[in-house]
């Protein structure tokens, strides 16, 4: 061990950050048939739909998103008689609103905007949504911009075979990379666009040939907010193709796109959606912050050792004869506080030799 401390200065230290990425793949089977939905947990409050990657009983299992959805006060389908969980919806929406739009200067709840600019006319608000709320355990530190894609089969009839995926529509942050917004309270979010992933039977599956603003994604937060435009034709109001239709959620009833969620609970419109999910892959980003120290050993400097083995009798043992220079073996560095409390430990992976004619560098990197 050394016998001195020697104090870093300014210059023998920096700090850096590195953006580590990891590729999160969810193909539909896991979301919806593998399991037998085993993987999906709904709660009493009806309020949400839990996903897992495995039963959800099962100490093994991981959460890796939930599903919800909601419309604003002054949307369409508020303003028509009451429908199932209606309250709950609008509450829905109004609490991710105020968590990811915030408030305007007269102290409202802004809507979500698809354009993110939230100003001019009110056609760009996105007043009926689903929410897709990932996990810290998949996004971790956020979602890589650039790098998402939904990929969901818009069908006119839900079937549970391939007739679902006959068309599709894919979903991604596009302009992610270098378009994205910052005037959130929850972060940075980048619009997500609609583009059809495929020709269908009848033509295009969109109803032009063009890519549509769907949604918002915000990256730290680890939200995917798609407008419910994705599930209806342009008589509806939405993106596909008439001769596709509007696509039916839940096998049943008078209502088909999104408006069948007036008269469904949030549960069955959220297993109509699962089945609807071909693919979801992302990249999440881990934020590694490090110090990097620049440990400087002299000429003049540990060129001894205070450790009690270093000597023999009165004679150092690594000095033949008494005419030799001292000699040392570095094999550890230590960082200590200003009140020299041990607080670091790095192992050198050999011994270094140091005598006077030697000047050593270590390179030291704490990672937090």
């Amino acid at each position: 061990m050394a016998s001195t401390f020697k104090t870093l200065a300014q210059n023998d230290s920096v700090s850096t950050k590195t953006l580590l990425h990891e590729a999160i793949p969810l193909t539909g089977t896991i979301v919806s048939g593998t399991y037998a939905d085993g993987n999906i947990k709904n709660y009493a409050h009806g309020m949400f739909q839990g996903v897992y990657d495995y039963p959800y009983l099962s100490s093994s299992a991981n959460h890796i998103f939930d599903i919800t959805m909601g419309y604003s006060s002054d949307s369409s389908l508020s303003a028509s008689s009451p429908g199932t969980q209606q309250s709950k919806k609008i509450n829905l929406y109004n609490q991710m609103a105020q968590v990811l739009v915030g408030y305007d200067k007269n102290g409202n709840i802004r809507k979500f905007d698809s354009d993110g600019d939230f100003v001019g006319t009110t056609g760009d608000k996105i007043k009926e949504c689903f929410f897709f709320n990932f996990s810290r355990l998949l996004s971790k530190d956020e979602i890589k911009k650039g790098s998402f894609e939904m990929t969901l089969g818009t069908s006119g009839s839900l079937s549970f075979d391939g007739l679902t995926f006959a068309e599709r529509i894919k979903i991604t942050d596009a302009s992610g990379s270098d378009g994205y917004f910052v005037n959130s309270p929850a972060g940075e979010y980048g619009v997500l666009y609609a583009t059809g992933s495929n020709t269908s039977v009848v033509g295009d599956v969109l109803k032009a040939n063009q890519s549509y603003a769907v949604g918002l994604l915000y990256y730290q937060a680890g939200i995917a907010v798609i407008s419910g435009s994705v599930f209806n034709d342009a008589n509806d109001q939405g993106i596909l193709n008439n001769a596709v239709g509007t696509v039916d959620l839940v096998k049943a009833g008078g209502f088909k796109g999104f408006n069948e969620i007036t008269a469904s609970t949030i549960e069955t419109i959220s297993n109509g959606i699962r089945n609807r999910i071909q693919n979801i892959q992302f990249n999440n980003t881990t934020e590694l912050n490090s110090t990097i120290y620049f440990c400087r050993a002299n000429h003049n400097e540990f060129n001894y050792s205070a450790n009690p083995t270093y000597l023999s009798g009165s004679s150092i043992r690594v000095k033949p004869t008494s005419d030799d220079e001292p000699v040392s073996y570095i094999t550890t560095v230590g960082l200590y506080s200003a009140d020299n409390q041990l607080l670091a430990v790095g192992k050198l992976s050999e011994p270094l030799r140091k005598d006077p004619t030697i000047e050593l560098t270590l390179r030291t990197r704490l990672d937090y």
